[in-house]
């Protein structure tokens, strides 16, 4: 089987979660004897093609992505034409099997050449612009969006979505039947998560001795939830007196989240890292004592899993795929009523005050992660990919 797989970043070039996701289940795609081609962009000095641990890249050049959001959606149609251009050229050199495109950002290339190559369309949905502005997609550019991921859902010939949840949520918004949408979770390789050498020397820089660190990371928008573990902070500050913490990661609220933590006094006992590379992240696991997940919106809950994967205990939302990565018995992390800081609060100050717990849930979480194995990711794909073919191969063909 052969398998062409669009996506908008793929290593060395990484916006965000996505080019991960992808590049690993594309290298364990090929362990399992699916021969992987992906089409992603590069910059300027990056190959048009090669080979990288088995996958064959192919990359068109685009420009620097802008950082003004109606800029960005006339530079995503661009993309896909020149994404669209180059996969006609692919398909006059390889017969493929599956189209297999990963969100809106690559939409409109992945329907054209599944449609040329009369082959079936896979769409894997990671996040939906309504869940992200918890269903205010009515001014534009949310609204051109959602209509893209709406049309995108529509005409694929399966749909994967990465939880529970996110079937529910997806076949919901877009009208589609549930059976239509496939769950396959997203992996992780514990064996990735290699933290820097001097690990003593890193927390020293942000707690001392004492002092319990908590950890938030990720995207600094508003349905991370940032917001809600900052309200708990000063509470938590008065009767431990020992608390620190780190926000690492940027987004577009993280000014707004610097505001909001000097107006709760919370100036001397945060620090604010910015954008931070993975070896650092991988490090942050390590040192803190405890990572929270506040999401108002989370299609599947990874920092949750690394965070587990690293030895550190975790309190998350109770909210979407979070609930799948957590479960409720208390058993390999805790829970807080999503959206709820007093909440948070008690359950910080729990964790942080019983020994027994910590050591309790980081031993059962260290067994939970392995159960999000990559190579099982893979093979529930593959097994997806040749469902999705019998139709094609008993002699139908998509529709224009």
């Amino acid at each position: 089987m052969r398998t062409l797989i669009l996506s908008w970043e793929y290593p060395p070039l990484i916006e965000g979660g996505l080019a991960r996701h992808v590049r690993k289940l594309s290298e364990n795609m090929v362990a399992q004897g699916v021969e992987v081609h992906v089409l992603t962009r590069g910059h300027e000095e990056s190959p048009s093609e090669e080979d990288v641990n088995g996958v064959t890249v192919h990359r068109v050049r685009e420009p620097e992505r802008p950082r003004e959001l109606g800029e960005f959606v006339t530079w995503v149609e661009h993309m896909n034409a020149d994404m669209l251009a180059a996969g006609v050229e692919l398909g006059d050199r390889y017969d493929f099997d599956v189209v297999h495109g990963h969100d809106w950002l690559v939409a409109g290339a992945g329907d054209h050449l599944a449609k040329r190559f009369r082959c079936p369309l896979v769409v894997t949905i990671h996040a939906t612009e309504y869940g992200r502005h918890q269903g205010w997609v009515e001014k534009h550019p949310q609204s051109h969006i959602h209509g893209v991921e709406r049309w995108m859902a529509n005409r694929a010939d399966r749909v994967v979505a990465c939880s529970a949840y996110m079937r529910e949520h997806v076949a919901d918004i877009y009208g589609l039947d549930q059976d239509a949408v496939g769950v396959i979770p997203n992996g992780i390789d514990p064996s990735e998560l290699a933290p820097v050498d001097d690990l003593d020397a890193l927390r020293a820089r942000f707690a001392e001795p004492e002092e319990q660190l908590i950890l938030l990371v990720g995207r600094l928008v508003y349905e991370k939830g940032f917001q809600l573990a900052l309200e708990a902070m000063p509470g938590l500050v008065e009767r431990l007196g020992n608390v620190r913490f780190i926000v690492a990661g940027s987004g577009t609220a993280e000014e707004d989240l610097k505001c909001q933590a000097s107006e709760l006094g919370l100036d001397d006992v945060g620090t604010f890292l910015g954008w931070i590379g993975d070896d650092v992240l991988h490090s942050l696991y390590r040192i803190a004592d405890l990572t929270v997940v506040p999401s108002l919106y989370e299609p599947f809950g990874l920092v949750a899993l690394e965070a587990m994967a690293s030895g550190c205990p975790c309190i998350v939302a109770d909210t979407g795929g979070l609930r799948e990565i957590v479960p409720e018995d208390d058993r390999v992390g805790l829970r807080f009523n999503g959206g709820d800081p007093e909440h948070l609060a008690v359950m910080v100050e729990r964790l942080l005050t019983d020994e027994r717990l910590r050591d309790r849930l980081v031993a059962e979480a260290s067994e939970h992660v392995l159960s999000f194995d990559w190579s099982d990711v893979a093979r529930q794909t593959a097994t997806l990919y040749d469902d999705t073919l019998a139709p094609f191969r008993a002699g139908s063909t998509r529709s224009p």
